[in-house]
């Protein structure tokens, strides 16, 4: 059994990490869930909040908001809308998220009147980016 996997983070700008890890802990959008070295093959998607890679040069965090994970025995690569390294997320980036979280619920109450489906998704993403807000401590006022 190998002690490492491979872990990638990409998201439409750059490629933000490609180390061997230890664990990988995803906020899946089903629920959190870590990843070790010949973790069963799956595909997950993810909710806003903070991805904890575990490799030998210690822990390093990033802010995803969305996207999915494609898991194997080898390896785990992430294809995040949004990323970036949690040290660099400012109160003022939490906010900006909180408030096109907050645009896209009333776009959607307003667009779908009748249809609960689309809005409920609009307000659980607003409500997963408040609740990273506030895990991380820049929680948007």
């Amino acid at each position: 059994m190998a002690d490492t996997m491979q872990f990638d983070l990409v998201s439409p700008e750059r490629a933000l990490a490609s180390v061997q890890a230890v664990s990988v802990k995803i906020p899946g959008a089903d629920g959190d869930m870590t990843v070790m070295p010949n973790h069963a093959s799956t595909i997950t998607t993810l909710r806003p909040g903070v991805l904890r890679v575990e490799a030998a040069a210690g822990t390093t965090e990033y802010v995803v908001t969305g996207g999915f994970a494609e898991i194997s025995a080898a390896g785990v690569t992430v294809l995040a809308e949004r990323s970036m390294a949690k040290g660099d997320m400012t109160a003022e980036d939490m906010a900006s998220l909180v408030e096109e979280a907050r645009a896209a619920l009333n776009n959607a109450k307003e667009f779908f009147e009748n249809e609960p489906g689309p809005v409920d998704d609009a307000a659980k993403m607003l409500a997963d980016m408040v609740a990273m807000g506030d895990e991380m401590g820049i929680g948007s006022k």
